[in-house]
């Protein structure tokens, strides 16, 4: 595939999964009544999917770098899509949870080949452009989501939004498998570029397989998914999954620590700003989500809103979260990401806080501007540094990461939120200082990132095939 054409198969699949995602809470309770489901069986068709996909996104980007984004890519749309299509028919709820959670398994093998492509299909100082026209997307998504979805539920019923993504995964899966010619390395040497459609990767040998590391891995953050989820119950599966992702994880740590090949390279992490940005990523994310349904629940409990007039409040949060991402790009050439990242973190700050003040229209859409307007700088911003500054290699990897801190997050910050919701205080804006101080945290890691020095990347030489660092003049 040419750049653009890999620019809209990227946008394509992140697209297809947040529209997924959004379509699916406005289904819910029109399936509940046709299958005749619980609460709990319902929310096990969010909770499938959110375990499969944190469990596998790393492995699966791996995977990517080793047998090729663009192969990852379309497999994964078309099982994507496949599964969809199969929710459309399914006759009873347990058909619904069993198949959500083979689309998670492949939305983790798509979403980390869409950054994937990207690192590959352009150079490392043009990589915030391409990621802002995604994130853009993804806001768009995030907006036109939970309407179209109503509209497909009134008239057609709840299993025509599982048909809306079909024909679009279908038709950019196939079209990565069979179609055009992937992507040059743009930062390689000319001779070393591949030249035919099966050489996906820049790599002379295969990329090894950690598989005792990713099964490790899988099993903490799948346990730690389900352990958040399911806050503040404390039943015995809870219980277990809570205990297994805290031993899984303390297991993986060691283990990577030893082995020749890790799944996840430690010079990826340790010796750039990637960790830091990652970070930034889990503490926007779980601001954001604590934050939205802290103030759902405002809006409809105490202001007595309805679901339309609620959507209709947070409206300015898609649009500025559409409009930031592409400025996100100017700022970073001009301020560099610290300055970038810290701003917008203190933005989203400031935003939750102003959720506590939900009556007054203009501080009500003032909040939600903040907070798109916030999180859409980070995205592109943090995106930007985790992926530009993987080795091509690795890129796979990276993209397993970041996905994985933007399912981590959004978990931890709902799981918070309801705690103290459910800790008795007076009001449910109570847990909306905790949840600014979240970003506030973040906030203090963007001070971790390169400022305006960062003019180019480099290999690290004692990284191997490793991390590339920021060099600095």
């Amino acid at each position: 595939m040419k750049a653009r054409l890999t620019l809209a198969s990227s946008v394509s699949g992140a697209v297809i999964v947040a529209l997924d995602g959004t379509v699916l809470t406005v289904a819910q309770p029109t399936l509940r009544r046709d299958l005749h489901a619980s609460y709990a069986q319902v929310q096990w068709t969010s909770t499938a999917y959110l375990v499969a996909v944190a469990g596998l996104l790393v492995f699966c980007g791996r995977l990517g770098d080793r047998y090729g984004h663009r192969r990852a890519f379309g497999l994964g749309m078309l099982g994507f899509g496949a599964a969809s299509a199969a929710i459309a028919a399914a006759p009873g709820i347990g058909w619904v949870i069993g198949l959500r959670a083979v689309q998670g398994a492949c939305g983790a093998l798509l979403q980390p080949a869409t950054l994937g492509m990207v690192r590959a299909a352009f150079p490392p100082e043009r990589l915030s452009g391409p990621i802002a026209v995604r994130t853009s997307a993804i806001g768009l998504a995030a907006a036109a989501g939970p309407v179209a979805g109503g509209a497909l539920v009134t008239a057609f019923g709840w299993r025509s939004v599982f048909l809306l993504g079909v024909l679009p995964a279908v038709g950019f899966g196939a079209a990565a498998l069979w179609g055009a010619p992937g992507p040059e390395r743009p930062d390689a040497p000319r001779a070393a570029r591949p030249t035919r459609v099966d050489r996906i990767t820049p790599l002379d040998h295969p990329i090894p397989l950690d598989l005792p590391g990713a099964l490790l891995l899988g099993v903490a953050l799948a346990g730690l998914v389900r352990t958040l989820v399911a806050l503040p119950s404390a039943d015995p599966l809870t219980l277990v999954c809570g205990a297994a992702a805290l031993l899984a994880g303390a297991g993986f740590v060691r283990h990577e620590r030893r082995a020749a090949h890790p799944l996840v390279p430690p010079a990826l992490v340790a010796r750039s700003a990637a960790g830091p940005a990652l970070g930034v990523l889990v503490a926007a994310s779980a601001s954001l989500f604590g934050a939205l349904f802290v103030g759902n629940h405002l809006l409809q409990d105490t202001l007595g809103l309805d679901p339309f007039h609620s959507s209709l409040r947070a409206l300015p949060l898609a649009v500025l979260m559409v409009l930031a991402a592409p400025v996100c790009p100017m700022l970073l050439r001009r301020a560099g990401p610290r300055t970038t990242v810290t701003g917008a973190m203190a933005a989203l700050a400031t935003g939750v806080l102003l959720l506590a003040h939900p009556a007054g229209t203009a501080v009500c859409a003032a909040a939600f501007a903040l907070l798109g307007a916030g999180f859409g700088t980070v995205m592109v911003a943090a995106t930007q540094l985790v992926v530009r500054l993987a080795a091509v290699e690795q890129a796979g990897v990276a993209g397993g990461l970041q996905q994985t801190a933007l399912n981590v997050g959004p978990a931890l910050g709902v799981a918070a939120a309801a705690a103290l919701m459910n800790a008795g205080a007076a009001t449910d804006a109570a847990a909306l200082p905790v949840l600014a101080g979240v970003a506030l945290t973040g906030a203090m890691a963007g001070r971790a990132l390169p400022g305006r020095a960062v003019a180019s990347i480099t290999p690290d030489p004692d990284a191997g095939t490793g991390s590339p660092v920021p060099a600095r003049r």
